[in-house]
């Protein structure tokens, strides 16, 4: 995939909408917009855009059998899922995202067809950027929350601005995906949803974001980010990085240690392998993780009993607990 055209574009009515995406869908919906760009033509009602396994499994660093799993599991659900956002007179109009899907299990590709409000919304303009949202793919793919990637696609449109206007608690809950009860404690909530995006963007995109929280009283209703863009390091400090980076890189299958954490956390691999820890591995998770990252380094076929061991790693964000 050609990095310098992975550059995403939705307008901020469709960035806005209130949707509930898990992370593999919003992954479908992000390299449809890539491809709508890269194409003469964009986006259509009535004619496929193609997205093959092999891209996905490039760019969100998967097997491309997995890849191809994901792709599908992701349609099935996104097929019926619906959102809504505001016509100009502020109205409110309901949506699905897809209007048809054909699979090409010979070829691990799938077909889709976006509804009309979808392909209004991603487009290949450049410029009017009062009324369009732009970020590279690349920001993002490193994200192991969707919670991250909803964020960042929200706060993104202010960096020039350097500072949002009030995100209004109720609205900001459902711009994130969030249903009426799911972590309704302010603790919580901020625990393992804002905190947790917060501190991934900080960590892996080109943004540095912080937030205050706005009250009524004592109760807080909103919050207002700060946005800044990192400044970009020297072409020595740039080197410099990629070494550090990458030094964890050479693992088992080609996985980091930020990869096989993940994996460590998947609930599947957890009901199956975390009896392995004993001792004071098994006193504490992030013991637990410790523990199972440098044994899958010592031997990662002990790990495979119930399938390979990448497909641990792209699974939906329900598939895993982060939260001990």
């Amino acid at each position: 995939m050609n990095k310098k055209q992975d550059l995403v574009v939705k307008t901020n009515q469709l960035n806005q909408a209130l949707q509930t995406l898990s992370l593999s869908e919003v992954r479908i919906i992000q390299l449809a917009i890539v491809d709508a760009r890269e194409t003469a033509t964009g986006l259509s009602t009535d004619k496929p855009l193609r997205i093959d396994a092999s891209r996905y499994a490039e760019a969100f660093g998967t097997s491309r059998q997995n890849a191809y799993a994901r792709m599908k599991e992701a349609e099935e659900t996104l097929f019926n899922r619906r959102f809504t956002y505001q016509d100009i007179n502020g109205k409110p109009i309901k949506s699905r995202w897809l209007q048809q899907v054909q699979y090409h299990d010979g070829e691990g590709a799938i077909d889709l067809v976006f509804t009309l409000a979808v392909v209004e919304g991603i487009s290949r303009i450049d410029g009017l950027e009062q009324f369009f949202t732009s970020y590279l793919l690349e920001q993002t793919t490193q994200f192991d929350s969707v919670y991250s990637v909803r964020l960042y696609e929200l706060l993104t449109q202010w960096r020039a601005a350097k500072k949002t206007p009030c995100f209004e608690l109720g609205v900001f809950r459902q711009q994130m995906g969030l249903g009426v009860n799911e972590y309704k404690r302010m603790n919580d909530f901020k625990k393992r949803v804002l905190d947790l995006a917060i501190n991934e963007i900080n960590e892996k995109s080109d943004l540095k974001v912080k937030y205050d929280n706005v009250k009524k009283g004592r109760s807080i209703t909103g919050f207002k980010f700060v946005v800044h863009e990192k400044k970009k390091p020297k072409t020595g400090q740039v080197a410099e990085a990629r070494d550090v980076d990458n030094g964890d890189m050479f693992t088992i299958d080609g996985l980091s240690d930020k990869q096989l954490w993940r994996i460590s956390r998947h609930k599947e691999f957890i009901s199956t392998y975390s009896g392995l820890a004993k001792g004071d591995a098994g006193k504490s998770w992030s013991a637990y993780s410790d523990f199972i990252v440098g044994e899958i380094k010592k031997d990662a076929s002990k790990f495979s009993k119930k399938r390979p061991i990448r497909e641990y790693l792209d699974g939906n964000e329900e598939e895993y607990d982060f939260s001990k």
